[in-house]
């Protein structure tokens, strides 16, 4: 370790959404003169729009900043972590670049089920944990009720935890001084060949790809060949530098520092996150052990509006890929829709933001299908079919069995919600596995229930019911035997694949009735009567008529003979008739996000 190893701390806050985590992490930079007075604002590091519209972190974000201490010049690398469920990958990724985490409480609501979460990822990594009282400023804060809760989860002494507030500032020069003396400084050798790990990228259109990384071992240096070990590509380092509040490029990056790189790269498929960074000259043996492979979650298809712009489509969601590893994509087609992509999603709020960033980032006019989990069917061939798409699933008379994921969900809420909160579990299919008071009037509940039923709007109702004081967080558990039905939907007897769903044989009736009323509210009027159907094979088993638009043909008869009435009204029956076989129905984009919103 050379001496300036010693200064340097990385480490991430963790919390859980709303706790107040992006707001701590501008004090820092305000107490450590990292940003000017005139740069300052709310939420500094968090640079997406939506981001800021939302008030919550979707990316990770990191920043150095420099502080003296005792006459030494220390150097901090602070990694801003997401709170939502959804982005928990994020936090995997952030913590394998440090060696300590400021785990963020809010005084005013006390331990949440993704605090949890987060610290169990921590700690896993052999993380230094720091506990911050945050929002003590406020006149609801439970100081000590909270500080008890974090003594019985993380096991310190009283006197480790910070109280601060992001607000006014207090308590962060109490935070700086417990980083420089609890945290290690990285562990590493300068003298060891390179091996960099990098845990971000994003896409710049100006200068190609910008690689964040951590050196783990040895030294980067600018000018010099260096090659990625999982694609086995080199590249010339052509810039190198340490991320302040704008890229600073420096000569070299030396061992336990984070910083970013710039060689030109334009092709999205040739940076893995994870991945180590290597010198050619003198190429380490193995990778670093990097995080886990993502697993997504939800799958739905996105396709574009005008099928002309598939290439398009495939490039933008290839840029995004960059910026957010945990979001797959692959090739498929629809016979409504054309050409489009297949993609995995962390979760609905994910699949949300993604929607979002492709119509602001690349004005892209997507129509998303409906979202559905990953099942495993079995046909009677003792065959194993992974089952994606509703389209994907064998015929009746040559299935077995199916299987679908099941999770372990925890919940703490208010025992005032406990009731709602459990009968939504029930009818979610949940199953209950505990339950435990955490003080007097919050209980945390553990269940089993299949993901499939969380994909939609569990949290939305979850939140409603438990009037936001509920916080919710899962693990993947295994796969089980289920019996699920693939539901149809038929305009005039022609299928619409986009609008198939698999779903729960118990549930299977009522949700064909409420798609067939909610796409009646949905399809325009046309010349001629639209038949909804819902089906299950060829089973019809729910059904709701359009009416057609009816122009007054004999309006203009005045009087007359009733035979030349009759005569008009025939030849409009033979019209809507012959209308009916040509004409086509053409659905909404409304209508595909509609099914996700039937308890509304």
């Amino acid at each position: 370790m050379n001496d300036k190893q010693q200064f340097i701390r990385n480490f991430c806050i963790i919390a859980h959404i709303d706790h107040g985590k992006s707001t701590l992490a501008d004090r820092l930079l305000e107490f450590t003169k990292t940003v000017d007075k005139k740069d300052l604002q709310n939420q500094l590091l968090d640079n997406m729009d939506l981001e800021r519209e939302r008030g919550i972190t979707i990316k990770s974000h990191a920043i150095q900043m420099s502080f003296k201490h005792e006459n030494n010049d220390y150097c901090l690398n602070l990694i801003d972590t997401p709170g939502h469920v959804d982005f928990s990958y994020e936090v995997s990724r952030s913590i394998a670049a440090c060696e300590g985490a400021l785990l963020i409480v809010d005084a005013t609501q006390g331990i949440q089920a993704q605090t949890i979460s987060n610290l169990y990822l921590a700690i896993e990594n052999d993380l230094k944990i720091i506990p911050v009282l945050n929002k003590i400023d406020l006149a609801s804060a439970q100081i000590e009720e909270v500080s008890d809760q974090i003594i019985d989860l993380i096991g310190c002494d009283k006197t480790e935890i910070i109280h601060a507030s992001g607000k006014t500032g207090e308590g962060v020069n109490n935070i700086i001084q417990s980083i420089i003396q609890n945290i290690s400084p990285p562990k590493g050798s300068p003298e060891a060949p390179l091996q960099a790990l990098i845990f971000d990228s994003v896409f710049n259109s100006f200068r190609g790809i910008e690689a964040y990384f951590k050196v783990v071992n040895g030294k980067i240096k600018k000018g010099e060949r260096v090659k990625f070990f999982a694609t086995g590509k080199s590249y010339n380092a052509d810039e190198v530098g340490v991320l302040k509040f704008n890229q600073e490029p420096r000569d070299y990056i030396s061992c336990g520092d984070v910083g970013y790189i710039i060689s030109g790269i334009k092709n999205a498929n040739e940076v893995k996150v994870g991945d180590t960074i290597i010198s050619e000259k003198n190429p380490s043996e193995k990778p670093i052990e990097g995080f886990e492979e993502v697993k997504p979650m939800v799958f739905a298809g996105i396709y574009p509006v005008d099928t002309d712009d598939y290439e398009e489509l495939r490039s933008s969601m290839e840029k995004l890929k960059l910026n957010d590893a945990s979001l797959h994509f692959e090739p498929e087609s629809s016979a409504a829709l054309g050409f489009g992509f297949r993609c995995g999603f962390l979760g609905m709020l994910h699949m949300e933001i993604i929607q979002e960033r492709l119509d602001r980032e690349f004005d892209m006019n997507v129509i998303t299908t409906v979202p559905n989990v990953s099942y495993y069917a079995y046909t009677k061939k003792k065959e194993k079919v992974l089952v994606n798409n509703p389209s994907d699933l064998p015929d009746g008379n040559e299935l077995e069995s199916v299987e679908e994921p099941f999770i372990t969900a925890q919940i703490i809420t208010n025992s005032d919600f406990i009731g709602p909160v459990m009968n939504l579990c029930i009818e979610k299919r949940g199953v209950l596995k505990n339950q435990f008071y955490l003080t007097t009037n919050r209980v945390e509940i553990s269940l089993e229930m299949p993901l499939a039923e969380i994909v939609f709007d569990f949290y939305d109702r979850l939140k409603s019911i438990s009037k936001g004081y509920a916080s919710f967080d899962y693990q993947p558990l295994e796969m089980k035997e289920t019996k699920l039905t693939k539901v149809d939907i038929l305009l005039n007897g022609d299928k619409v694949d986009a609008l198939s769903s698999l779903i729960h044989q118990s549930n299977a009736f009522h949700i064909g009735k409420k798609m067939c009323l909610k796409l009646k509210e949905l399809i325009p009027r046309q010349q001629f009567d639209i038949a909804i159907q819902g089906a299950i094979g060829a089973k019809i088993i729910a059904r709701e008529t359009v009416k057609a638009l009816r122009k007054d043909v004999t309006a203009k008869c005045y009087g007359g003979d009733i035979t030349r009435k009759r005569k008009l009204l025939e030849k409009q029956k033979k019209g809507k008739k012959r209308m009916k076989q040509i004409g086509n129905v053409e659905i909404p984009q409304s209508a595909f996000l509609a099914v996700l919103k039937l308890n509304d």
